[in-house]
């Protein structure tokens, strides 16, 4: 009997012992699910039942607020960043079409409002980290990576099989190249850009033309071939297309290292200020330019400087057809009206020119269309703000001179713009604002030499440009600056780009539009203290700027102390811990209070 009872109790017992084990495992698994919840987009309003970005598996939709417990009980200590599934490796959140599918939107496919700017709710972004794709190399460096960049960063070959007759790229093992070739320069971008200057008769077939062209506009821009051979001219050219049927072209010349941004010509201004550009470029670029009164038309005669031109290589331009003709007459007579002027036309290519003065527009009969602009528009406001169909009229100041009065290059670079007035500040001090961030990035460099060679940096943005003085210290290098001014300091991308430089105006509490892994270096000066006045997320800021910035790559944070000890917490969570650094910075007369700068560099994925 007693043995009976030995049995049955031990029996009780290892089953007892079986459901406490139970129980403890279930509570470990629970714990580790909060952390790794932070991968799903925050908010239960703004999650529905889908694919889990992190996980990659089906969800439903519940209440997450149990799983984060732990990180509201200790909400400065990060619990880990994962890494979000690898279907996202090419994430861009704000031109995502699958978001445009979520939200429902009504959009107007044929003014291209798809293509354009619709971001998720803050509540709604992925707070995970974005992955490499499947055998991700170091790219090329440039100058090579002009004509080659790795296959395995961006596995797309469809561009090759498509315009394989044009010449745009070439599969080659395991690269693709650039054999320099486009939809109207087939034999190659070098000789259709010296056949430019020749029509223009610019001296030595030079489109520089000593200096006067710097800024160029290329819109519908393929893989940026046009804007490559344009550089050893010492012309920088914005490169931009649209994320349209041909998928991934603006990544493939981020990742040549060619100047470029992702937009089109849609409903809203690009975000650029009025008279940034001598010249602008379609070729073959797909754009309807008639289309609600010539809107898009105007929107580049308010981008282009007095004397300006427009490269048009379409087959409006020299076809005989009825329809390309008919296109061409009522091409011919909008511009006309706008008081532009053919200078040149030969082959398949035609070249206007913007005038340099408000006369013609003053002589034009009463009632003629485009109208003027009204006196209290602002051509320089650019976020989020409507295209309008009218033409914008020289200021009193500016409308007599060509190229707005600007030194030729290279002395544009440091020379004071005549537009300083407009924003209030004195060539005294536009002159000490060069001279103070040549000696910070000299810092820069010193604090960073021992981990960087003389090839590690070519795509570079500074995230608060101010007047460009960090790109102009770097001028010398051999790199080029995405300059953004933050929307409360728009006014000062005109000077960004009077002097020779380019960039975009963007708001920092949103994702920036560009593919991952862009960029080699981002540098920010106090961007994280302006967005946290505005309530928004530095972590948020922290993911966005590692999607941008590509492994292996720099970034600068020069911030408040408080600023620099949070994102230090953020360090290892980021994967930013192969190398960094932190300096109490020298002041000087752009401090506005105590500043430190932190250094940091990005792992590789596969050493993780």
């Amino acid at each position: 009997m007693k043995q009976k009872y030995d049995a049955v109790r031990s029996g009780w017992l290892r089953k007892y012992v079986f459901m406490v084990l139970l129980v403890f495992v279930g509570l470990v698994c629970l714990y580790n699910a909060s952390l790794f919840s932070g991968g799903l987009p925050r908010g239960d309003d703004s999650f529905e039942d889908g694919v889990d970005p992190v996980t990659g598996r089906f969800v439903m939709k519940k209440d997450f607020d149990e799983l984060l417990e732990d990180e509201e009980h200790n909400p400065e200590v990060p619990k880990g960043i994962p890494v979000c599934d690898l279907r996202y490796s090419e994430l861009i959140p704000c031109l995502d079409r699958n978001l445009i599918y979520q939200m429902k939107l009504k959009l107007n496919l044929s003014l291209m409002e798809h293509y354009e700017r619709h971001c998720p709710h803050p509540d709604s972004r992925f707070n995970c980290l974005i992955p490499p794709p499947i055998g991700y190399k170091i790219p090329i460096r440039w100058p090579m990576s002009r004509d080659q960049v790795w296959k395995a960063n961006i596995p797309h070959t469809h561009l090759a099989k498509e315009k394989s007759d044009q010449n745009w790229m070439i599969v080659d093992g395991d690269k693709i190249k650039f054999p320099g070739g486009g939809t109207h320069f087939h034999d190659g971008a070098d000789k259709y850009i010296a056949a430019i200057a020749g029509m223009l008769k610019f001296p030595g077939e030079r489109l520089d033309n000593g200096g006067r062209i710097r800024n160029v506009l290329d819109v519908g821009c393929g893989v940026a071939s046009f804007g490559a051979y344009l550089l050893p001219l010492d012309i920088i050219a914005m490169s931009l297309a649209p994320n349209d049927v041909h998928q991934n072209q603006i990544q493939f010349a981020l990742e040549r290292g060619i100047p470029a941004t992702l937009g089109v010509l849609g409903t809203m201004r690009l975000p650029y200020p009025s008279r940034s550009f001598e010249l602008a470029h379609c070729s073959r670029c797909r754009i309807d330019w008639l289309q609600r009164d010539g809107i898009l038309l105007l929107e580049l005669d308010r981008l282009l400087r007095p004397g300006g031109y427009f490269v048009y290589s379409s087959p409006e331009a020299y076809a005989h057809d009825v329809e390309n003709r008919r296109i061409w007459n009522s091409m011919y007579d909008l511009l006309r009206r706008m008081c532009w002027r053919v200078v040149s036309r030969r082959d398949q290519t035609v070249i206007w020119a913007k005038p340099l003065s408000n006369s013609c527009y003053i002589k034009r009969l009463r009632g003629t269309l485009p109208s003027l602009c009204s006196s209290d528009d602002d051509p320089d406001a650019t976020w989020n703000v409507q295209m309008k169909a009218c033409i914008t009229p020289y200021s009193a100041k500016m409308h007599r001179e060509r190229w707005s009065g600007l030194k030729p290059w290279p002395e544009r670079l440091t020379s004071a713009p005549p537009r300083l007035t407009e924003i209030g500040t004195s060539v005294l001090e536009f002159q000490k604002d060069t001279e103070i961030w040549q000696h910070r990035v000299n810092e820069y460099w010193k604090q960073m030499k021992s981990v960087i060679h003389r090839d590690s940096f070519r795509n570079i943005m500074d995230m608060n440009a101010d007047l460009g003085g960090f790109a102009a210290a770097v001028e010398d290098k051999d790199v080029w600056v995405m300059n953004v001014a933050p929307v409360n300091a728009s006014s000062k991308l005109k000077i960004i780009y009077d002097r020779g430089l380019i960039g975009t105006v963007h708001d920092w509490c949103e994702s920036f539009s560009t593919y991952p892994r862009t960029y080699d270096l981002l540098h920010t000066w106090l961007v994280f203290s302006e967005i946290e006045e505005r309530g928004c997320s530095t972590e948020d800021l922290l993911i966005e700027m590692d999607r941008m910035l590509r492994p292996e790559g720099f970034v600068i944070i020069r911030d408040k102390p408080s600023i620099i000890n949070q994102v230090h917490k953020f360090l290892v969570s980021l994967k930013w811990d192969k190398w960094s650094t932190d300096v109490e910075p020298r002041t000087d007369a752009l401090s506005t209070s105590d500043e430190r700068v932190l250094i940091a560099r990005k792992r590789l994925w596969a050493e993780i």
